[in-house]
């Protein structure tokens, strides 16, 4: 039986869909600060995690490629490895292909559908969005 081979997919974007929900918060949080300590992440997170185990995902994180540190005196500074746009647009691709057959308008059609109200500025956000893909022939 023949091993798959692995994707060729940048270091930082890895699995990132695939992290437990604590992993994911303190991306989230080092993505919010830009830079953290483990100190600055364990209090956005709360009280019920413990410095050590904000130390421990941070190491895992680094491990999985997702988290990178600089050393800054005495602590260390986290960033992410990924720039949060690509990230972003990476697991917007995995969801509309997983859930909406790779159909971009599917996938827009039902954001829409789930949104509230949309604002002015919005609606035309969209608008140009829409506008700028017919002129490129998207």
């Amino acid at each position: 039986m023949k091993k798959k081979p692995l994707a060729t997919v940048p270091a930082g974007m890895r699995g990132l869909e695939d992290l437990a929900p604590r992993e994911r918060q303190v991306v989230e949080c080092v993505y919010r600060l830009q830079e953290a300590t483990a100190t600055q992440i364990q209090e956005e997170l709360g009280p019920d995690l413990s410095n050590s185990a904000v130390r421990a995902m941070l190491a895992r994180l680094e491990t999985k490629g997702v988290l990178q540190h600089r050393v800054d005196g005495q602590r260390y500074l986290y960033s992410a490895v990924a720039p949060q746009a690509q990230v972003r647009e990476s697991a917007l691709k995995k969801l509309v292909g997983t859930f909406f057959n790779n159909s971009k308008a599917s996938a827009a059609t039902a954001l829409l559908g789930m949104s509230g109200e949309l604002s002015a500025q919005e609606l035309d956000d969209l608008e140009a969005m829409i506008a700028k893909a017919r002129q490129e022939g998207r």
